[in-house]
């Protein structure tokens, strides 16, 4: 057995292995050095892990490592990917792990690599051998984009706790619910020509400014009709994100797109939310045959509902001393709970240093973390 390198080293390993996930190839990147890392790390503590490949990714893998075996007990699951960065706008190399202000700074200290190198560091002082149910740690792959890694490990069943954690950036607030996310493309194609005769063309500007009256529609009903207070924006949002159409002043747009994200309440399913698009727009479809076409930009992520008053919620809000909370944001717990487990979100840091230049983990989490951890375990593992 190899000793374990510490916290801060675990981190800035993790950190220094890029593993940024994109629906762009020429972005995309393995995550396999974070699952060598990860699997080392485990295999020393005397962890089975098990690494499996997820389909319809570029080569991406799992990582599950389980100490014990049967049903029951915790799962810790987080996500080895992390979004593209933006170059120039970072003070420091996203790459290297850089200690400022009471913060360690890297792509992937709180959205979410750092979660595992915490996890590994309440492990470590636990007494394992005294474990009566399992443990089991996820590393899944391409939650920034498809969630295709939770959705296939979800799909297998491999394992069957009583409880789980997703360590996304909550400021260790456990979330018990939030929104899903889909994001649908619409093409219209109309027919180009010379703009002095609009008759011998059809423009395709035209006719997305009917798709938008009625998506707009669209958007009213769902505000109108879906409705759970405990939101902070308690209805389905809609945004038009992009559009572009059309090459110059003088001729008729002969295709137009536009982009839209809508952010579904638990219990609106995407595919319900897909067939209400196309019943909107099939006015249009009727009026111009062949010229409207939707598809998704990419796979969208179903929303959570968890129980605000079950036995997992109230003991983690008792350990964390904070109070189950609703996100607005999406994450891999629709997946995990169909393991039939009580899910929750729960980790260090802010969703508000996610996604941005100079992401951070306040050096005042990493305590904290690991210390609810250990009583995470002990409850569901030991107790």
């Amino acid at each position: 057995m190899t000793t374990l390198p510490d916290l801060k080293s675990n981190f800035s390993q993790l950190i220094a292995t890029p593993s940024i996930s994109a629906l762009e190839a020429e972005q995309d990147m393995s995550n396999q050095g974070v699952i060598d890392l990860l699997h080392n790390w485990f295999d020393d503590l005397g962890f089975q892990c098990t690494v499996q490949p997820v389909p319809n990714t570029r080569k991406k893998h799992n990582l599950v490592a389980s100490l014990g075996t049967g049903k029951g007990g915790l799962l810790l699951a987080g996500h080895t990917d992390t979004v593209p960065f933006d170059e120039g706008r970072w003070s420091q190399d996203p790459f290297k792990l850089t200690e400022k202000d009471n913060r360690w700074y890297g792509l992937g200290t709180c959205d979410m690599k750092g979660f595992f190198a915490l996890v590994l560091e309440a492990v470590k002082d636990m007494p394992l051998a005294q474990f009566k149910r399992p443990l089991h740690i996820l590393a899944s792959a391409d939650e920034e984009t498809t969630m295709n890694g939770a959705k296939s490990f979800a799909a297998a069943k491999s394992i069957a706790p009583d409880y789980a954690i997703i360590g996304e950036p909550t400021s260790l607030k456990p979330v018990y619910m939030h929104k899903g996310h889909l994001t649908q493309g619409i093409r219209v194609t109309g027919r180009s020509g010379h703009s002095s005769d609009p008759a011998k063309g059809l423009n395709a500007i035209e006719i997305m400014h009917q798709v938008m009256g009625q998506l707009l529609k669209l958007k009213q009903h769902l505000a109108d009709n879906y409705r759970e207070e405990a939101f902070s924006v308690p209805y389905p949002t809609m945004n038009f994100g992009h559009i572009h159409g059309g090459d110059a002043a003088n001729r008729i747009c002969g295709c137009c797109d536009l982009h839209i994200d809508i952010r579904p309440l638990p219990g609106l399913a995407l595919e319900e939310l897909e067939q209400m698009v196309t019943h909107y727009l099939t006015p249009i479809n009727d009026k111009y045959p062949g010229s409207i076409n939707v598809a998704p930009l990419y796979p969208g992520s179903e929303s959570f509902a968890g129980d605000a008053n079950g036995s997992w919620t109230r003991l983690v809000a008792e350990l964390s001393a904070n109070a189950p909370e609703v996100v607005n944001y999406a994450t891999e717990a629709p997946y995990i709970s169909k393991l039939g487990c009580q899910t929750l979100v729960l980790g260090p840091g802010s969703i508000e240093q996610a996604h941005q230049p100079d992401e951070y983990l306040d050096i005042a989490y990493i305590d904290q973390t690991t210390a609810l951890l250990k009583q995470l375990i002990y409850h569901a593992c030991i107790k």
